[in-house]
Parts: C-alpha cells; sequence; structure tokens
C-alpha cells in the first residue's frame, strides 16, 4: 500500500490539468508533430539494441526485483543478471530463459502484442494543454483494447513532446472512472507513465510504471506496482 501511494503522488500532479484554448491552425501543427512523433517511435528496430531492464515489483506486498540482460545478437538473447539482489541460481537462470523463450514464440504466435502508440493515443482527440520553449503537453482519450470494453471513455492521457529533439518523451495513462477489465475484476485506480530516450535519432524506452488497485471475485483485493528501468543502450548494428 505504501509503495502504491507513493507513486500515485509521485505522478498526481501531472493529472490536474485541463485542455486550454489554442487556435485551430497552431492546434493542427502540434497534431501533425505527435504524428511524425509516432512514425519515428514506430520505425525504431529493438532488435538491433542491446539494452539492461531492471525490474521491480510489489504484488499485494509481495515484493520481488531483477536484473535482465537483453542481447538480440545472441541465440539466448535474454540473461538473468541478478534476483531480488542476489546472484541467480542456475535453475533460476534456466527456468528464466525458458520463460523468455515461450514469451517470445506466444508473441511470435500473436502476431506481436507490444504496445503501438498508434493504438495508444486517439489523435483525432488531441487537445492542448501547455507549451513553453522546450515542449508542449498534449492531452488525448485512451482505448486499450487489453484493458476491456468497459475502460472505454474512462482513460484518459497525456504526452509530453520535445521541440528541439522532436519526439515524445513522456506519456501518462490514468483512469477517471472505476472499470472492469474482465468479469469479477473491478479497478478502482490505475496509472501508467512511460518515458522514453532518444539515441541517434532512435527513440527507445527509458523507464515503465505501472500502479492499479482494485479487487478480482469481489473478496480477492488487487494492490500492484511496477517499475521497468532501461539501461546500458549498446547498438549492435543490424
Amino acid at each position: 500500500m505504501k509503495t502504491y501511494l507513493i507513486f500515485l503522488l509521485g505522478v498526481s500532479s501531472i493529472f490536474n490539468v485541463w485542455a486550454t484554448d489554442v487556435a485551430p491552425e497552431k492546434l493542427l501543427m502540434f497534431r501533425d508533430k505527435i504524428n511524425l512523433a509516432i512514425i519515428k517511435a514506430k520505425q525504431t528496430e529493438r532488435k538491433h539494441w542491446a539494452y539492461i531492464v531492471t525490474r521491480h515489483e510489489n504484488e499485494e506486498g509481495d515484493i520481488s526485483s531483477s536484473i535482465e540482460q537483453h542481447s538480440p545478437q545472441l541465440s539466448e538473447p535474454w540473461l538473468l543478471k541478478q534476483i531480488n539482489g542476489k546472484q541467480p541460481t542456475g535453475k533460476q537462470i534456466q527456468n528464466f530463459s525458458d520463460k523468455k523463450r515461450q514469451q517470445t514464440k506466444t508473441k511470435k504466435q500473436k502476431n506481436s502484442l507490444k504496445l503501438s502508440l498508434r493504438e495508444l493515443i486517439n489523435e483525432e482527440s488531441l487537445t492542448f494543454v501547455s507549451e513553453d520553449d522546450e515542449q508542449f503537453v498534449m492531452a488525448f482519450n485512451v482505448r486499450l483494447k487489453k484493458l476491456g470494453e468497459d475502460s472505454i471513455g474512462k482513460l484518459k492521457g497525456q504526452l509530453t513532446y520535445q521541440k528541439e529533439a522532436q519526439f515524445i518523451d513522456t506519456i501518462s495513462i490514468w483512469n477517471s472512472a472505476d472499470f472492469s477489465p474482465m468479469f469479477t475484476a473491478h479497478i478502482t485506480d490505475f496509472v501508467m507513465t512511460m518515458s522514453f530516450i532518444q539515441l541517434d535519432g532512435t527513440v527507445l524506452p527509458k523507464q515503465h510504471e505501472m500502479a492499479m488497485k482494485g479487487s478480482f471475485a469481489y473478496f480477492t483485493e488487487i494492490n500492484e506496482t511496477s517499475i521497468d528501468i532501461y539501461s546500458d543502450y549498446k547498438y549492435i548494428g543490424k
């Protein structure tokens, strides 16, 4: 619970914003820039980059962490470097590799489950929030299929666009009302924030945070937080 509250306090300030009026031609210009930024992000070839992911999770008080290394040029691209602050055993490394291999296979069978910015950001709903010399902020409606039909109209989003680098560096999503992503599941609070960096013109993940609270089957509490931090990017070529 404490971790969840700290996370919400850390991001709640961005939610207290309202779309403001802007000249129609300027709004169109902002939307065009967002469209080009989405195209740029889509062109990123993650398979050309090696990196490290540091993960922290808290599921109903069950806290876990890991450090994972991704080297796409290797036959076994994923390696577990650390688990819960300790060096993993041989069995843990093998289980981790098997799990990653199965995840990769499942994604290929389903034609990839990778979250698409084009799917996430409803460009027609983009409205102006604020602007300064370095960036501008836009709000938008969100429709995430994996969160269920009941979430439609109950999720709001906000993005920040860096003018000089011409890319989206932060996207935040939160719920404005309770929703049910599946039968007997009830979500009262949902927050997701994704941040990105740009290296040599390529847009790459920097951090992904998520907090969710609610109930399942009426009696089971849902109280989850997760943070994935991406670092040590290295271009390994085509």
